[in-house]
Order: structure tokens, then C-alpha cells, then sequence
């Protein structure tokens, strides 16, 4: 399980990243809000948790980008503000919870269990990277609304990166995801479909890892 903290004071980021490590969450830190997207984009998380005083920008636009660009995870927010209008200005922007500062680890532990449950999606729910969408149960695949023609290869190959977005995936996992034939295991099959894909969808968002496989990268 990993979380991505946006938070600008390093002791409390400290105190965070060491207790979610006793429950085996690793934690990624960033301080600043421009920084969400792209953190997104490279890497799956399981959370955000994030602070609405950012030196570079106010929390509040940070969630309304990061929902904006598709991005549906959970985001728990932590703000020194309890106005009841505040708290409903940051539900309405897409959080799932909030915490009013000074933070106990212990709930703010707790309540990321709690907006995980109730955020868990269904096996056939839509694979957001970016502007990219993926839906298993109707097999389509779009970028910024536009569909894609994929075949059933392509799609398995992609819907498996997707899956385990911000890992890198070797041939042979990527040839199981895709059920290939046993001829095409003997070959370059991957190789030939992610060239495919990456003239469909963009010459970057298919990255090589050199030794190991292939990761999702960002979008062109």
C-alpha cells in the first residue's frame, strides 16, 4: 500500500512516513502543490493525504486539479480550519475526509482504513493515467473523451500496466496478462504491441525498463 503526503512541515512528514511504516504503508512526500500531478501520473497510490497551507499554492486547487484530471482516489485533507462552510467547500471539491490540525497519527491512520473501504472499487471499475481512460467491462479504451481502437492484446497489455501502475513489468508477466498463444511467447510479441500502443497513444506513455520489462510512463 503506498500514500503520497503533500505537506510542507518535514517533522510532521517524518512522524507520518514512520508510524504508516509500522502498519507495512509505504509513504511518498512532496511539499508542494504543483507537485501533485505529476506524482500521480508516475505512480499508483492508494491515498492522498494532503495539507491546505502550501507554500506555492492553496490545497483547495490542488484538489480541484488533481479530481479535474480524473485522478479518483481517496484524498483526506488536514486543515487548521473547523468552520462548518469550510468543511463543506472541501467535501464538494472531492475530498473524503478531513482532519483538523494538530493530527493524531492513530486517526489519521484509522480514517485512511475507513476511506478505503468505502472507496473500494469494483473489480470492472474504469483505470484512470492521466487523461487516459480504460473500462474492463466494456473494453474501451479513450484519451480526453476520443476513443482508441485497441485489439484484445493491446488491451490486456495495457490493462495490465494500468493495473500495476508505477511497477515495471517483465515480458513474461505481460505475456500472461495478455493470455498470448504459446508461438507468441517464443517471439517479440510485448515488443510488438507496445510499439502498437505507443503509436496510438503517444510515444511516452510506455516506458522501458531496461532488464526487466516495461512501466507505464506519462502521457505525450
Amino acid at each position: 500500500m503506498k500514500l503520497l503526503l503533500v505537506e510542507d512541515d518535514a517533522r510532521l512528514a517524518g512522524a507520518v512516513r514512520t508510524w504508516m511504516g509500522y502498519g507495512g504503508i509505504e509513504v511518498e512526500w512532496i511539499s508542494l502543490g504543483q507537485q501533485v500531478e505529476p506524482a500521480l501520473n508516475a505512480t499508483h497510490y492508494d491515498w492522498v493525504v494532503l495539507d491546505l497551507g502550501l507554500p506555492d499554492q492553496e490545497g483547495e486547487t490542488a484538489l480541484a486539479r488533481l479530481r479535474a484530471a480524473g485522478h479518483d482516489l481517496p484524498v483526506l485533507v488536514m486543515t487548521a480550519r473547523e468552520q462548518v462552510q469550510d468543511r463543506v467547500r472541501l467535501l464538494d471539491l472531492g475530498a473524503d475526509d478531513f482532519l483538523v490540525k494538530p493530527v493524531h497519527l492513530e486517526e489519521l491512520a484509522a480514517r485512511l482504513r475507513a476511506v478505503k473501504r468505502r472507496h473500494g472499487a469494483a473489480p470492472d471499475a474504469t483505470l484512470r493515467h492521466g487523461p487516459l481512460r480504460l473500462t474492463p467491462a466494456s473494453r474501451t479504451v479513450t484519451v480526453d473523451g476520443t476513443y482508441v481502437a485497441l485489439t484484445h492484446h493491446e488491451f490486456r497489455l495495457l490493462e495490465a500496466l494500468l493495473q500495476q501502475r508505477g511497477r515495471a513489468l517483465a515480458r513474461e508477466q505481460l505475456l500472461q496478462a495478455m493470455g498470448a498463444e504459446a508461438e507468441e511467447a517464443v517471439g517479440n510479441a510485448v515488443d510488438v504491441h507496445v510499439h502498437h500502443l505507443r503509436r496510438k497513444l503517444g510515444a511516452g506513455l510506455i516506458r522501458t525498463v531496461r532488464g526487466v520489462g516495461y512501466s507505464l510512463g506519462p502521457l505525450d
